[in-house]
């Protein structure tokens, strides 16, 4: 997913620790409160499955980056992406991108199914940050493609089409079969997320669409435990 844009092209191409979180929080389970202009959201973050992604997201709560921004993005088939911006569609500066783990967060069970919170990126795999998006619908086709083992790897089908003896390297490197991370999943709440789904949108600020016509501020998250 781009920050303002999903990834649209999926052409096959072969070619810190935190200050204020103990470690169980860090290797276990995390609950936030992400607190909203339309009302609270509660999720769990699973970083026994995604620890980098949920160190990461967690870094950001730490710091409270994410006071004030917005949902910016909101479509009501598919997911309500926020974090990056604030009110005044100014994008809030952000830390080096997170390596992505969503291989490694589908081997464990986490799919893009409803209520499931996952990372915002560009068309760059490795390009994920602050910004994450909320799957208001099952959206399988933003997992991770599964790699067979082998290498080469002896036959690979991929949207309707059969690879024979690839390198493996190729693709595990491939950026359309990365897809995205992963690494929380709303507890309570979801009728706010359905409310921020539902909302009118046009356009606002750099954003031609999908941007809510009444803003919807994450006013803050919060680290419960």
């Amino acid at each position: 997913m781009r920050r303002s844009r999903f990834l649209t092209s999926l052409a096959l191409t072969l070619a810190l620790a935190l200050p204020m979180a103990s470690q169980a929080q860090i290797s276990g389970v995390s609950k936030v409160r992400i607190s909203t202009s339309m009302g609270d959201i509660e999720a769990e973050l699973y970083a026994d499955k995604a620890p980098k992604t949920v160190t990461n997201f967690l870094q950001y709560v730490n710091d409270k980056h994410y006071d004030g921004t917005i949902f910016h993005r909101v479509i009501a088939g598919f997911m309500v992406q926020g974090g990056g911006y604030d009110a005044q569609y100014k994008e809030k500066k952000t830390r080096a991108p997170v390596p992505h783990e969503g291989r490694q967060a589908l081997a464990a069970g986490l799919k893009n199914t409803t209520g499931t919170l996952a990372m915002a990126r560009t068309n760059d795999p490795q390009s994920a940050t602050a910004q994450f998006f909320i799957n208001v619908v099952d959206n399988a086709f933003l997992d991770p493609t599964p790699i067979p083992d082998g290498d080469p790897v002896a036959k690979f089908q991929y949207q309707g089409r059969v690879y024979e003896n690839v390198a493996r390297a190729q693709l595990l490197n491939a950026p359309q079969l990365f897809g995205y991370t992963v690494f929380g999943k709303v507890t309570s709440g979801m009728d706010v997320v359905q409310k921020i789904r539902n909302t009118p949108t046009g356009a606002g600020g750099p954003f031609p669409t999908d941007v809510p016509r009444t803003p919807v501020v994450i006013q803050s998250i919060t680290l419960l435990k």
